[in-house]
């Protein structure tokens, strides 16, 4: 017999944004095309995930808390580092996935997004917490990131065993799903739905009250409540992915350790973690190739199972995630997507314990999904990938996850372009004609002490100026803040915005803006420059 983890999700932390008002929203719908997600919405094959073209696509990526939090959005955007620069960061470093969790209190009309550092994300004033979703999913769009959106909690309270409680009903759950899902239907960047987390058991057996598996009691099976969820969300949205836990306990109950009789004990695990019933009751869905099992697995930092002092650890951790979930995988039942994962790494066995379980989930864009616990430092019983700064990271985690993550398009070294032009004759940038460029600058914010701009610039040659550079210059103490759609730095006066790699190239006709916050007096940007040529 074993526990369940002690705490939902390592959410420990306290919350950040709240939810908006039950309208749609105008969003983003360009089509998500990278390395390491694939083209258009995806669906499964076997235990694979394949994009709109059959390719096989590898989701690597990591959690965002805040939004299921009494702050009922993102947590960090309340430090130093621009909620872009995050995104940048977790884009460069290879996360191709963001798994963003929320409460239903986030989705309520008049919710209220707090913790926000206002002079870092001026663009995030007033907005609603799904607004700044919004804008969210808008960006990690634009890098060829995927969204997973994952309803954590019924309210910003904390976790429940059920998928409904006193307060929010079944109801309620399964509408604003489809509310989610209308409001970003088209848009393929938002690729599916992680019904409720970390369903687990409750009450000792014979009077078990938590998440059953199998057990056809309408009110407490998970897999029968995750069957009509996702099939209404299918009914809104066809095209995405239905995300499925599993349990702690197949029962529903904890046993009764007290009663001296071992054979009654029944074998549980992480809460969601455990999908052992999930091959002999599976979810069945209407639409076809569209369910992904998605289970949670901890360390030691988050409670000490049995098997971590276990006298042939860690050579008996691949056999417990055979049961618990890794047999879908390998009979080819279904894909497997880890949604949570992660540990301090203070104890010695949780580093062999995050080694081992990247092995067991595979290497290449054939191995299993997975979604790291996660980007923040403030999940008391894990810690993140980013340090307390929001901005460093923990290089001993990410040099475990790294040889297995597979980065967007642009993102780091294995996404972009590799090949195509280089410019000119001797493989430099090329640089246009004088003349051959416009710029238009438009003031988008002011406070004070800073202000926030955008400066578009239109290639009006006849040809691609690959790779494109921009530049300018500010009066003497107006500095940088923040930028965005392109790499912006500073030396001295001068400014330079410089391609991303996700676009490198700005076509004959074409333009770009490129977004900034800067510190000083409000300024417009001077002497602007097309890789070197005057606009």
């Amino acid at each position: 017999m074993f526990r369940p983890k002690a705490l939902g999700g390592a959410l420990t932390a306290l919350a950040t944004v709240a939810a908006g008002v039950f309208i749609a929203a105008a969003v983003s719908t360009t089509p998500a095309s990278a390395a390491g997600t694939g083209t258009g919405y995806l669906h499964t094959n076997g235990s694979q995930i394949v994009d709109s073209t059959g390719a096989t696509v590898r989701l690597t990526g990591i959690n965002w808390f805040g939004m299921e939090t009494d702050n009922k959005t993102f947590h960090g955007l309340w430090s130093s580092n621009p909620w872009r620069g995050q995104l940048d960061t977790m884009a460069r470093l290879g996360y191709n996935t963001l798994r963003v969790p929320y409460s239903n209190d986030a989705l309520k009309a008049g919710a209220t997004a707090t913790g926000i550092n206002d002079f870092v994300n001026p663009d995030l004033i007033g907005l609603s917490p799904l607004q700044i979703l919004d804008k969210v999913i808008d960006y990690a769009g634009s890098k060829g990131m995927r969204i997973i959106l994952d309803r954590h909690r019924p309210t910003s309270a904390g976790q429940s065993p059920l998928w409904y409680t006193s307060t929010v009903s079944e109801a309620t759950w399964i509408n604003d799903w489809k509310m989610l899902a209308q409001r970003y239907a088209g848009n393929p960047t938002v690729i599916g739905a992680d019904l409720h987390n970390e369903p687990h058991a409750e009450g000792t057996n014979p009077a078990a009250t938590g998440a059953c598996w199998g057990c056809g009691d309408t009110t407490r099976d998970w897999r029968l409540a995750a069957e009509r969820a996702g099939n209404a969300i299918l009914g809104v949205q066809p095209n995405w992915l239905i995300f499925v836990e599993g349990v702690s306990c197949p029962s529903g109950g904890l046993s009764n350790v007290w009663d001296n009789d071992p054979s009654n004990d029944e074998d549980c695990g992480w809460w969601g973690g455990n999908l052992s019933k999930a091959g002999q009751f599976p979810v069945r869905l209407n639409v076809a190739n569209r369910l992904v099992y998605s289970p949670h697995e901890y360390a030691t930092s988050v409670y000490r199972q049995t098997w971590f002092d276990a006298p042939d650890y860690p050579a008996n951790m691949p056999a417990i995630w055979d049961k618990y979930f890794g047999y879908l995988y390998k009979q080819n039942i279904a894909p497997i997507m880890m949604g949570e994962f992660g540990s301090t790494l203070a104890d010695p066995k949780d580093k062999v314990w995050l080694e081992k379980l990247m092995a067991y989930t595979g290497t290449g864009v054939t191995g299993m999904s997975f979604t790291y616990w996660s980007w923040n430092p403030n999940s008391g019983d894990t810690g993140g990938i980013a340090l307390d700064d929001w901005t460093n990271v923990n290089t001993t985690k990410q040099a475990i996850l790294q040889p297995y993550l597979i980065a967007p398009s642009g993102g780091g070294p294995t996404g972009g372009p590799t090949g195509g032009p280089t410019g000119g004759p001797t493989g430099g940038p090329t640089t246009p004609p004088p003349g051959a460029c416009t710029a238009t600058y438009r003031q988008v914010n002011a406070w004070q002490g800073g202000f926030q701009g955008e400066l578009t610039v239109k290639n009006t040659g006849s040809a691609a100026v690959n790779p494109w550079s921009v530049t300018w210059t500010w009066p003497s103490g107006v500095t940088l803040g923040s930028g965005w759609n392109a790499t912006v730095s500073q030396s001295g006066t001068t400014v330079t915005a410089a391609a991303p790699g996700h676009a490198p190239s700005l076509t004959a006709g074409g333009s770009v803006t490129v977004g900034f916050t800067a510190n000083g007096t409000a300024s417009a940007p001077g002497a602007v420059k097309l890789n070197g040529a005057n606009c």
